[in-house]
Order: C-alpha cells, then sequence, then structure tokens
C-alpha cells in the first residue's frame, strides 16, 4: 500500500476516533440545549469566525431544512446592523474550538444585554465562552488529525458532527417527519417523491382482470401478458379477490401438476387482498409493501377498481 494511502487512511482513523470520543463528552447540557432550543419561540442562531464560522453556516442550513428555524450570523457583522436580527425570542449557539476567540467573544456582551440564552460549543469546558453559555457543549478531541497537529481537521469534523446531533435530537424531539421534509424541498428530487400521490405513479390501462370461473391456465396468460404479478378477479363489476403469482406456484405443490393448469382460480382467490386509495401517497404505499412483504398493490376508490402499483414505483 502507497505511503500516499496510508496517510488517508491514518486521518480518516484519526477522525472516527474522534467523534467516538465524543459519547462519553455527552452530558445533560445536551438535553437541556435541545429542550431550550424546542421550546425555543423565536430562531436559532449559529455564530462562529473562520473555519468554525463555514460549519456553523452548515449547521444552521441542516437544521433549519428539519424544522428548526435557524440561520447563520457572523459576530464581525454583528456589530454593523445585523445585531438587529437577534431578539429575547432567539437562542444562539456559539462555535469556537477554543472557546477564546476574541471576536467572538466581544459579541456576548450583547447577547446577555439582552437576555438572549447562549448555548457554546468548544473544546474548552473553562474556557470564557463556556464559562459565559447557559449550557456547553464539549467538542475536544486528541490531536488534530493533521501531521502537523495544527489544522483544524478532527476538531472541525466534531463539531460537524455535534451539529449533526443537535439536528438528529431536534428531528426526534419535533416528531419530524418524511413529510415535513419534503415541504422544505420542493425542488429536489426527495421531495417531488415525498410529495407524489398513488395516482401520480399507478398503472391504469392493460390490467390482468379475469373472472373467478377463469382457469388458473387462463390467468398465468393474461399475467403473463401484462407482465405484472397478480390478476384482479373480477364478477359482475364486483372485486372478488387477486390471484398473485405466489398462489400460482402453491397451486402446484398442492394440485397434480397436468390439472393445475384446468383448475378454476375461485379455488385460490385471496379475498383480502393489500389494496390502496389512488390519493394515498406513495410513502403509505412503501410502507404497505414493506409492512406485508407484497410487491403489487391494487388501487381501489369507492369500491371501484382505478388500478395498480407496483413495488418499485414507490422506491425514495
Amino acid at each position: 500500500m502507497s505511503k500516499i494511502k496510508n496517510d488517508a487512511i491514518r486521518c480518516l482513523q484519526d477522525e472516527a476516533q474522534a467523534l467516538l470520543d465524543l459519547i462519553p463528552q455527552l452530558t445533560d447540557d445536551f438535553d437541556k440545549a435541545i429542550e431550550l432550543t424546542y421550546q425555543c419561540k423565536g430562531k436559532l442562531i449559529i455564530t462562529g469566525v473562520g473555519k468554525s464560522g463555514h460549519i456553523g453556516a452548515k449547521i444552521a442550513a441542516t437544521l433549519a431544512s428539519t424544522g428548526t428555524p435557524s440561520f447563520f450570523i457572523n459576530p464581525l457583522d454583528a456589530f454593523h446592523g445585523d445585531l438587529g436580527m437577534v431578539t429575547a425570542d432567539d437562542v444562539v449557539l456559539a462555535i469556537s474550538y477554543s472557546g477564546q476567540t476574541d471576536e467572538l467573544l466581544r459579541f456576548i456582551p450583547l447577547l446577555v444585554e439582552r437576555k438572549v440564552p447562549l448555548i457554546a460549543m468548544s473544546g474548552n469546558p473553562n474556557s470564557l465562552l463556556a464559562q459565559w453559555s447557559n449550557y456547553h457543549l464539549n467538542i475536544a478531541v486528541k490531536k488534530e488529525a493533521c501531521p502537523l497537529n495544527l489544522a483544524p481537521t478532527s476538531s472541525t469534523t466534531a463539531m460537524l458532527a455535534m451539529g449533526d446531533a443537535i439536528a438528529c435530537a431536534l428531528i426526534n424531539r419535533r416528531s419530524f417527519q418524511a413529510k415535513d421534509f419534503a415541504q422544505f424541498h420542493p425542488g429536489g428530487s426527495l421531495g417531488k417523491r415525498l410529495l407524489m400521490r398513488v395516482k401520480d405513479v399507478m398503472r391504469t390501462n392493460d390490467l390482468p382482470i379475469v373472472s373467478s370461473q377463469a382457469k388458473i391456465g387462463e390467468t398465468l396468460l393474461e399475467m403473463s401478458k401484462a407482465r405484472l404479478s397478480l390478476a384482479i378477479i373480477v364478477d359482475n363489476g364486483t372485486i372478488e379477490g387477486i390471484v398473485s403469482d405466489g398462489d400460482v406456484r402453491k397451486s402446484f405443490q398442492k394440485y397434480d401438476n397436468q390439472e393445475v393448469l384446468n383448475i378454476s382460480i375461485e379455488n385460490i382467490i385471496n379475498r383480502n387482498p393489500r389494496v390502496i386509495g389512488s390519493s394515498e401517497s406513495i410513502m403509505s404505499a412503501a410502507t404497505i409493501f414493506k409492512e406485508h412483504n407484497v410487491h403489487t398493490l391494487v388501487v381501489i376508490d369507492n369500491g371501484v377498481l382505478i388500478g395498480v402499483v407496483e413495488s418499485y414505483q414507490c422506491m425514495l
């Protein structure tokens, strides 16, 4: 293995270990910080300088997209008008690995004066930033992944991971769902998929429909023509049930192979198939597919056959 690849492996190992080391550093302050943010009537404002600022902007974006109103503010800009964005209803998350960043510390008295709650994220629980905060999140790392132990590497990874931990905890605290995520991502392909309904993807033409008097052989032929794994049984406009390819396979085990094709499908009809309405979300369909281990659903509205939807059409 080349030295270059070894350098990469060592970096990844160091950063992975730095993340694992964060776990025992979690204290009750994390729980309290999450509850403070959840109860916040305003916004979570994130601030930091330099690399911490870049990480803070990403954390703000993640939180905003997962149900926590949030934005990033540079503490330097706060002295030139942006302080007007901060209200007493807000909560501030200040990020500084040293906890001693001068530009950030000069911002803190302004928050104290306005009685804005402060959550600090730093690698130094004894820093001024930690002392002035309501709650402190410890992101101390033993060493940077940088060979010189100088460039922010493991420490910035720890910041980012702690930000993700905050986002994940708030997602669960808010009972934030995939459909909610879609509301914040209407332009993305995932958002579009999450907002789609069964009627947007279902198949309505060339359905394999047979009567209950049809033979298994005839039914197999209709299923083959339609290229579907089931046939829908309809008598006098009423849906009697379905016959799946699994039902047919079982019939070959139950009956004599030479006679099975001439047996009426009435003997193998599933009269309680899994069905879904056309206005249901494809997420609902995906849940049914997973929970009941089926691959095709019959779409029925007000007792009327509308079409079928297959599992691959609802993959997210």
